[in-house]
């Protein structure tokens, strides 16, 4: 019996050291982020890409402009699909972060006729995972960026995307999952200087939005005085039930060079996380 235990216990150490390899793999940063935008190429090659620069197809309808971003939580709950459908009617364009690349997205993405575009953040088990843009309207270019959890190694991920505009201007909108488990702001905060560049040169309106992960006050304050640097603005709720932590919520949305019209954030049962929709209206 003493060596019957000893026996399966050594065999459930090794099968542990076993799948702790294969994460550790899976999980090791890329050695440049990689974006994909063609499902039926599905291959992350490149960090930025080049859309179709089309005149006839706009963001907007007829200047009206809804937003929407979510934490899919990798569609690990049930009703994923339904929450997606309801966000996708609602909203001309979709930010998620933790989306996975599985069959049924995939499937959920063609039979809706989606444009997509992806900054992978890791592999698992032949799924990549990261945030993801989901529109009607193709994007005109788009970078992925990541940056990497400290503590745990696993990569997060960005978008940064232009789309055209009915005024003749290109909407520049991030989508990015904020680093979570540092206590300091080394890391976070590179995480965002990042995007500096890009939107110090941009003259247009602009969206900011995804998961920031601001569950402490330190983490917002930066987020706040980040948007600030470039006449950012935080929308302002109808309904208000965002993921919170520490009495802090998670998930924001900023922008600028838009007329505000409202927003909301509604309680779902499909992921860990509440989706955020916007309403605005082209200047």
């Amino acid at each position: 019996m003493k060596i019957a235990n000893l026996t399966r216990s050594f065999f459930i150490f090794i099968f542990v050291i076993f799948i702790s390899i294969i994460l550790f793999l899976a999980l090791l940063p890329t050695s440049e982020p990689k974006m994909l935008t063609d499902l039926d190429m599905p291959s992350f090659d490149s960090r930025c890409v080049q859309g179709v620069d089309s005149m006839s197809s706009y963001l907007d309808n007829q200047g009206l402009l809804s937003v929407s971003t979510w934490n899919i939580y990798k569609q690990n709950r049930q009703g994923w699909e339904q929450q997606l459908a309801n966000l996708n009617r609602a909203s001309q364009l979709v930010l998620l972060q933790e989306a996975g690349l599985s069959t049924e997205l995939r499937q959920f993405i063609r039979h809706a006729q989606l444009k997509v575009s992806m900054a992978k953040a890791f592999t698992l088990f032949d799924t990549a995972y990261g945030v993801m843009n989901l529109s009607h309207t193709e994007v005109k270019s788009a970078c992925a960026f990541t940056a990497t959890e400290p503590l745990i190694r696993v990569e997060k991920s960005g978008i940064l995307a232009y789309y055209p505009l009915s005024s003749g201007e290109e909407l520049l909108v991030v989508n990015l999952h904020g680093i979570n488990f540092e206590w300091t702001l080394t890391h976070y905060s590179r995480q965002f200087e990042a995007l500096a560049l890009e939107l110090e040169k941009h003259q247009g309106p602009i969206i900011l939005a995804g998961d920031f992960n601001t569950w402490r006050a330190q983490r917002l304050n930066l987020v706040s005085e980040f948007a600030k640097r470039f006449n950012l603005s935080e929308i302002r709720y109808r309904v208000d039930e965002r993921q919170r932590v520490f009495g802090l919520p998670l998930d924001h949305l900023y922008y600028r060079g838009l007329i505000f019209l409202g927003a909301e954030s509604l309680a779902t049962e499909s992921s860990d996380h509440n989706p955020i929709t916007a309403n605005f209206r082209l200047r």
